[in-house]
């Protein structure tokens, strides 16, 4: 996918880094760079974000413009090392499930011992639908289903997913869907929650709404077990 220079990308929250190597300590990570030869400009009492407590930025807000940037060259560095669109939105799901599991810890760590675990398949639906939904994009979900055919299925619809709100699809690439990356985040919030699942992105394109995306969550059977054990006891 080629990258205009008219029209990058915008939007989400959480910003991309590439992981970390595996020889690569955390703490090695979270200090700055002290040597002058730098081209990188820190504040002068040398703190950086690592140092900040983390409730301090619960209800800070990501420019949409830095975002649109910072997913727009994750989209072109996951480009430049697949084959083909299948493995492009792959890869994007790689790292959108990375993001989901720190959003997750990060959630967890503020809520402590008032944050609720849900047992059952529709609360955990409902807590990624608002609560996870609200804090990534600054709205809730615009759908939430249950497929009528099969039991492990249910789908959640995002009108205008913000990832794909600057994003220019070449025409021999018209089938790629960048919320890939929104779907990544799904899955790993509700595998987090001991709801293993597996997730994806589909366009259902509309008048209305062009960008439309449907996530398909398909539960693991495992997940469905225990569900007929829970309404069986109650």
């Amino acid at each position: 996918m080629h990258r205009q220079s008219s029209e990058t990308v915008r939007s989400t929250i959480v910003p991309f880094s590439p992981p970390a190597s595996k020889h690569t300590s955390m703490s090695s990570l979270a200090q700055p760079p002290m040597s002058s030869s730098s081209s990188l400009r820190f504040p002068q009492n040398r703190k950086t974000i690592y140092d900040r407590h983390l409730n301090r930025s619960k209800t800070s807000e990501l420019s949409k413009a830095s975002f649109a940037f910072l997913f727009g060259e994750m989209v072109g560095y996951a480009q430049k090392r697949v084959a083909g669109i299948q493995d492009l939105e792959k890869k994007l799901n790689a790292h959108g499930y990375m993001v989901g599991q720190r959003l997750l810890e990060l959630y967890s760590w503020r809520e402590g011992r008032s944050a609720k675990r849900e047992t059952r398949i529709l609360g955990a639906l409902q807590f990624l639908t608002t609560t996870v939904w609200t804090s990534l994009f600054n709205k809730a979900a615009d759908a939430l289903e249950k497929s009528r055919e099969k039991e492990d299925e249910y789908m959640i619809a995002d009108n205008e997913p913000v990832v794909n709100t600057y994003i220019s699809i070449p025409k021999e690439m018209g089938t790629l869907n960048c919320a890939a990356f929104q779907a990544g985040v799904i899955e790993a919030v509700l595998d987090g929650c001991s709801f293993p699942c597996n997730v994806t992105a589909h366009s259902v394109v509309s008048e209305q709404f062009p960008q439309k995306t449907i996530f398909l969550i398909k539960f693991d059977q495992k997940v469905l077990d225990r569900e007929a054990q829970l309404g069986a006891s109650t």
